[in-house]
């Protein structure tokens, strides 16, 4: 088993699939199960299926994610959110290799790789009792720590050539790489919302892009303050802390200030960004005054 720690956003999945697919078991299912999203009373249903007739809503016999997993690897994403009573079973199944359909007796052996993921303090949460102690010993067996993406900058340039081939694929593009001026901008900006936030600005990009490579003028509009960043500002180079301010600003006014939307498109949680916004002094006495009012939104125009 592999438990990977980090912060929202720092790529957590793409490493869980990197170790997937660099195992034996490459050929075989990787499927993930986001544990932020399931409603708990289906938890059980999820992970291990049900009969038919099981109980009022299970119309048809159901596989489970084990078993659609079975010779492969199943990722649980941010395995914090689960309850005590899911902990347990699961617990059970990772110790016996085998897993029990809701409504049946019978015991289904299981070859999976669990690998899970969470950006919550597990030992925090195992002295508040909200986490089993020896759950998480036995899914920390291979602990990955992955540090936020601004204290790993050197990444960068990987990460987004990635992001830039998986969107030229996925829009039909055929973009031929990253300027160094764009690259530069990228490099040094602080990316708040870390892994996800660089992948959503690549794909915009992507789509935004006139020429045959990705300019810094394709990145502008996503609020890196490229333009900003890379001239003079009083002699010297605009702040990083003044590059994020204006970000997450250019979002919440794209966005109509709708908080939900914009955390989504920052890449990171509601409650992040609120204290983003306290600690730079937005609020929306911000609305009404602000320069880029007016904008239009060529993401808009481009119909994404």
């Amino acid at each position: 088993t592999v438990l990977i720690l980090g912060e929202s956003g720092t790529g957590k999945e793409l490493v869980a699939r990197a170790v997937h697919y660099h195992s034996r078991r490459e050929n075989k299912a990787f499927i993930t199960v986001d544990c932020g999203a399931l409603v708990e009373n289906l938890f059980e249903s999820e992970l291990f299926g049900h009969i038919k007739g099981s109980f009022t809503d299970a119309v048809a016999t159901k596989h489970g994610r084990f078993e659609l997993a079975n010779g492969g690897t199943l990722f649980f994403d941010e395995i914090g959110n689960i309850g005590p009573d899911v902990q347990a079973k699961l617990l059970r199944a990772i110790q016996e290799r085998e897993i029990t359909k809701i409504g049946s007796s019978e015991a289904i052996k299981v070859d999976v790789r669990i690998i899970a993921a969470t950006n919550k303090d597990l030992r925090k949460a195992i002295q508040e009792e909200t986490f089993r102690e020896d759950l998480f010993y036995r899914l920390g067996v291979v602990p990955i720590t992955l540090p936020p993406l601004r204290e790993r900058p050197e990444d960068i340039p990987e990460l987004a050539n990635y992001f830039l081939k998986k969107y030229n694929q996925k829009r039909g593009k055929n973009l031929t790489g990253i300027s160094p001026r764009a690259m530069k901008a990228l490099s040094e900006y602080s990316w708040p919302g870390n892994v996800r936030e660089l992948e959503n600005a690549i794909e915009r990009a992507v789509v935004l892009a006139k020429g045959n490579a990705i300019e810094s003028s394709d990145l502008s509009y996503y609020g890196l303050g490229v333009e900003a960043l890379l001239e003079p500002a009083s002699g010297s180079q605009k702040r990083l802390t003044d590059v994020e301010k204006e970000h997450i600003l250019r979002t919440l006014e794209d966005t109509g200030w709708r908080r939900s939307q914009a955390a989504k498109l920052l890449g990171i949680d509601r409650k992040t960004l609120r204290s983003k916004m306290k600690k730079y002094g937005i609020s929306e006495d911000l609305r009404h005054n602000s320069p880029l009012l007016g904008r239009n939104s060529p993401v808009e125009e481009q119909g994404i």
